[in-house]
């Protein structure tokens, strides 16, 4: 499947083609979604360029993935798909850029991708290029990576407040510790995908603002690039915060919650020397010797229970005396 977007007088028009060889000449944006080998073939007839596969697209070589053939400007970038479900995954998504017009092959539905195409439906200069549908995407993506940070930042915050919050507010319910620490799990998977997606777009960046200097681009587009390096960097140093930050909070995770387990443990221990010395005179007077003074008191049985209480209060007192407890 595939869009085709062409200029008209003030918005970049979505086409409908059915025809494979009637591809318009004057598309600015051809966007591969999933394509067939059909279409990839009449894609590279009206561009005159090589579309990658899939499996080209996911090598990991920068060279693999940043390149110039016949002329045109092949950059390949990990993007962040599906991140506000509990399934959040990445993307490799190939941007060609060649005579003016951008070809995007991806396999996933990016959601720039959708705001940049409404963005363009809505309003944009007659005179659009492949050039700038690219600055657009690239600044959507890099948006919209800002906006996963800080709704991550958020919720962390929160996990954060969940574990440290004060004693009082602890007795009285059970803390979910298996929900916090799935809670946390989640956002450092979240955080990291974020991150690699930057450092990707970051060099995507980094590669046009070396190959814009042979190329006649506008002076606003190459203030846009700078200031694209300049987002990148400022985010990639965010999302190596969050991340420390969350290690940090799943210590304190793990902090807690054995010192919940060491105060159940010292629970346990306490109950078993409080009730030892009881214990022992309950078996000395089990025995049933014959010549035990106290076997035909009418009185020893009232007693040995008051010696068992008086027992097991003088550890209990001595605990609490010592703040053992």
């Amino acid at each position: 499947m595939f869009s085709v977007f062409v200029p008209s007088e003030s918005s970049l028009k979505k086409a409908v083609i059915e025809d494979l060889t009637a591809l318009p000449e004057n598309a600015v944006w051809i966007d591969l979604v999933n394509p067939s080998a059909a279409e990839d073939k009449a894609v590279e007839r009206l561009a005159g360029i090589a579309i990658p596969t899939r499996e080209d697209m996911q090598e990991i070589e920068i060279s693999s993935r940043l390149y110039i053939e016949n002329g045109a400007r092949y950059m390949t970038a990990t993007l962040m798909c599906h991140s506000d479900t509990d399934m959040p995954r990445t993307t490799a998504v190939t941007f060609i850029l060649g005579d003016h017009r951008l070809v995007t092959v991806r396999y996933d539905l990016p959601k720039p991708f959708a705001l940049v195409e409404a963005k363009l439906a809505r309003s944009c200069t007659p005179s659009v290029t492949g050039e700038m549908v690219l600055m657009e995407l690239l600044d959507a993506v890099i948006d919209r990576c800002a906006d996963i940070l800080e709704r991550c930042g958020a919720e962390i915050d929160q996990v954060s407040h969940d574990i440290f919050e004060p004693e009082s507010e602890r007795h009285g319910h059970a803390k979910q510790y298996s929900q916090i620490l799935i809670s946390i799990g989640r956002k450092g998977d979240l955080t990291s995908k974020v991150r690699e997606s930057l450092v990707s777009i970051g060099r995507v960046v980094t590669f046009l603002s070396a190959v814009v200097e042979g190329v006649k681009w506008s002076k606003d587009m190459r203030e846009q690039l700078k200031t694209m390096q300049r987002d990148v960097a400022s985010l990639t140093d965010h999302a190596s915060y969050l991340s420390n930050k969350i290690t940090f909070v799943l210590d304190a995770m793990l902090g807690v919650v054995n010192l919940e387990q060491n105060n159940i443990i010292k629970l346990f221990s306490v109950m078993a020397v409080v009730l030892m010395p009881p214990t022992l005179i309950a078996s000395i007077y089990g025995m049933n010797f014959k010549a035990m003074p106290e076997l035909e008191w009418a009185h020893g049985y009232p007693m040995a229970l008051v010696m068992m209480l008086i027992a097991a209060i003088v550890p209990y007192w001595i605990f609490k005396f010592k703040k053992w407890l």
